[in-house]
């Protein structure tokens, strides 16, 4: 069977880079679904901005009529914060005979050895990792060691093999982060083709993330 991509962050909100990325990693490595993961409470950064509900509605929003896109709470369904070993010792467990597809980027990846139980991620599943503006795969250090180790250009690799593997693919380059649209968001600058248009109502709606945007 096709191995599953996990696509986890806290999507404050999500957006067309967040979507891009992940269809062409889905096409790329043939993924059976990507499980689109919000985050509860992420351990190496700031609280989120808006609230988990809101967070789970964006995204099921944007997702809404892509059928191999899909939505997964169970990080904000736990009551501690989200470490990805965890998250992926509970999808092995009902997923038992899947291969699992961590999908990352770039700057994430450049700290995986700072993250819990890093040895533990890559047993109980594969990193691919998504090329982003401005970054570099690493070429010196401890890092680098690990991905030489680990590294393959097959995507078959990951049907073929449960775990264990890194994979480095680049993406389509779209300069669009979280950070900036609730920062124009708040400055009261419309997010229109930024995001899609039913994520872009409930921001309006709630107005989480403050702006007097028009509906």
């Amino acid at each position: 069977m096709r191995p599953i991509g996990i696509f986890g962050g806290t999507f404050d909100p999500i957006h067309y880079g967040h979507l891009r990325t992940a269809s062409e990693l889905l096409q790329a490595l043939d993924l059976s679904e990507i499980l689109f993961m919000p985050c509860g409470d992420p351990p190496h950064r700031l609280s989120p901005t808006a609230s988990s509900d809101l967070r789970l509605c964006m995204v099921a929003a944007a997702v809404k009529g892509y059928q191999r896109f899909l939505v997964d709470d169970r990080e904000l369904r736990r009551d501690a914060p989200s470490y990805s070993v965890d998250t992926l010792r509970s999808l092995k467990s009902d997923y038992q005979d899947r291969s699992l597809c961590l999908l990352v980027g770039m700057d994430s990846f450049l700290n995986f050895q700072k993250w819990h139980q890093w040895p533990e991620i890559l047993k109980l599943g594969h990193i691919v990792v998504a090329h982003r503006p401005g970054w570099k795969i690493p070429v010196a250090g401890k890092l680098e060691e690990l991905v030489s180790k680990r590294s393959t250009h097959r995507a078959e690799d990951l049907h073929e093999r449960r775990s264990r593997n890194i994979y480095v693919r680049s993406v389509t380059q779209m300069e669009i982060s979280s950070t900036e649209l609730r920062s124009l968001i708040k400055d009261g600058i419309d997010p229109k083709y930024l995001v899609p248009d039913a994520v872009r109502d409930i921001i309006t709606e709630t107005e989480c993330y403050g702006g007097d945007l028009q509906a």
